[in-house]
């Protein structure tokens, strides 16, 4: 059958409830459909229909596409899920039917059809066999930021949209991380959404919207609102942050973050929350230039070598009320900045000042998994500074590790003041190691620079190895292989064998 001889299917979106806020190219497609259809519930009432309503002709012949079920409690043998997918192709049929005549058919949908609507499993089972036009509509979210008449995102900032039936877990990660954020499918979920909300530290800031633009319409700070009072038609927002005042009047905490390794792909959900919910930044102005510039917060940036004193004056400012994040890269407690806070916080006037350490990827792990799984036996950590500890502490710990027959992750390797350490580091471990050991060289990994490379212990220069590069090096057992597609990696098997 040519597509001249079959119906137009469309997807009319009718907007958030208020008919005044449908569109005209909706109220057209109305006018001219010969079938109207809409969902509903076993009562029978349709919200579609009755936002439609003062737009349908006697001669309209309405489609009541019933759901069949309404929660996910069914005796049908495919469970919920196969009850309505049983009954979507069963209205799908039915909508064919009149296509198949000639029929325009225009499905009614709330809000936007191709958004959280029933509208779009019409779509999906039927847009590739007719000719279809999806008719937007003003979503139920765009309504509900209207009626609070509160900014819903600003600037550069990042809106979540989220469905409340998702586990708790996930959306307490997800709303603690967003800076604007809807929840929608409130009505069961409330009490679930609600203490993700809480979990997350945004209760505070979550508005409550019920049927927005309807005559029911009704909103509320989020915390105030009854659960039993809550239905389907609602949802939970979290208005832009932008001018949102950040209270100093509670008490005050610092909060050590790690960043990982490079950017934004390398940060833990927690890690992001807390640097969107701290009121200073404080770090090394190399690390905070890679914490993004939100609206009301104070950023304070020193030099990398004055640890302690940056330490302390977030500590001070904590003292003050401040919520104060202590940016580290990679893992803050791994040759970073935990350290410095803590040492500051056990000292008088600090003991009182509460502090947390947010954990981060750590540049050993990332270059590991970049070379594949150097790491996957015992190995041991060192740094190869000089600056805070002697050198003769660094060669007796690297002739332990080394006839130990550990893997070892040599951070802080080299830089322009220290050229000669990891020669002498060489000439230590080759004493105990052949001189094919595998030693992966990571530099920025996760940063635009990131090279990784695979050498023999024999074979590692020095004049390879600056202050952005971690060395891995294998024990005994440790190979590396080059496979089938070219490319090379390093593992260490988990068995070790028997003496």
């Amino acid at each position: 059958m040519s597509e001249q001889q079959t119906g137009r299917l469309y997807g009319v979106g009718l907007g958030p409830g208020d008919p005044s806020l449908m569109t005209v190219r909706a109220v057209e497609v109305i006018a001219e459909a010969d079938v109207i259809a809409y969902h509903s519930a076993r009562h029978g009432r349709s919200i579609a229909r009755s936002i439609a309503e003062r737009h349908l002709r006697p001669d309209h012949i309405e489609e009541r596409l019933v759901y069949p079920v309404t929660t996910e409690t069914t005796d049908h043998p495919g469970g919920y899920r196969g009850a309505m997918d049983e009954f979507y192709a069963e209205a799908a049929t039915r909508l064919a039917a009149h296509l198949d005549a000639g029929r325009t058919v225009a499905v009614l949908a709330e809000g936007d059809p191709l958004f959280y609507g029933s509208y779009m499993h019409m779509h999906k089972r039927l847009a590739d066999r007719y000719p279809t036009e999806v008719i937007p509509g003003v979503t139920s979210v765009s309504a509900a930021a209207a009626r609070l008449g509160a900014p819903l995102v600003e600037g550069e900032e990042v809106l979540t949209v989220l469905p409340g039936t998702l586990p708790e877990e996930e959306l307490t990660a997800r709303l603690a991380t967003t800076d604007a954020a809807a929840v929608m499918k409130l009505g069961r979920t409330f009490p679930t959404v609600r203490r993700a909300l809480e979990r997350s530290g945004r209760l505070a800031d979550a508005r409550y919207v019920e049927r927005a633009t309807m005559d029911a319409e009704r909103t509320a700070p989020l915390a105030d609102v009854d659960p039993e009072s809550v239905p389907y038609f609602s949802m939970a927002v979290l208005p832009s942050r932008v001018d949102a005042p950040r209270d100093a009047s509670g008490p005050g905490e610092v909060v050590v973050v790690g960043l990982g390794p490079a950017g934004p792909l390398w940060l833990t959900p927690e890690a992001r929350a807390e640097l969107a919910a701290a009121q200073d930044l404080v770090g090394y102005s190399t690390y905070l230039d890679r914490v993004p510039v939100r609206p009301g917060q104070r950023r304070h940036a020193s030099d990398n070598k004055v640890e302690s004193v940056r330490a302390e004056f977030a500590l001070d400012l904590a003292r003050r009320g401040r919520r104060v994040a202590v940016v580290s890269s990679g893992d803050p407690g791994v040759f970073a900045m935990a350290t410095a806070v803590l040492e500051a916080a056990s000292e008088d006037p600090y003991r009182e000042v509460p502090v947390r350490i947010v954990p981060g990827m750590t540049a050993a792990h990332a270059a590991a998994a970049r070379a594949g799984a150097p790491l996957g036996h015992d190995y041991a950590v060192l740094s190869l500074s000089d600056r805070l500890k002697p050198w003769e502490v660094i060669a007796e710990r690297l002739r332990a590790a080394a006839a130990a027959d550990l893997v070892l992750a040599l951070y802080n390797p080299g830089s322009r003041s220290r050229v000669w350490q990891v020669g002498k580091a060489r000439e230590l471990l080759l004493e105990h190691r052949a001189p094919d050991t595998p030693v992966v060289l990571g530099r920025d990994i996760g940063g635009p620079g990131e090279r990784v490379r695979i050498v023999r212990l024999a074979d590692l220069d020095p004049a390879d190895v600056d202050m952005r590069t971690i060395l891995l090096v294998g024990s005994s057992q440790t190979r590396a292989v080059r496979r089938g597609d070219g490319t090379d990696v390093v593992w260490t098997p988990r068995r070790y064998p028997e003496a």
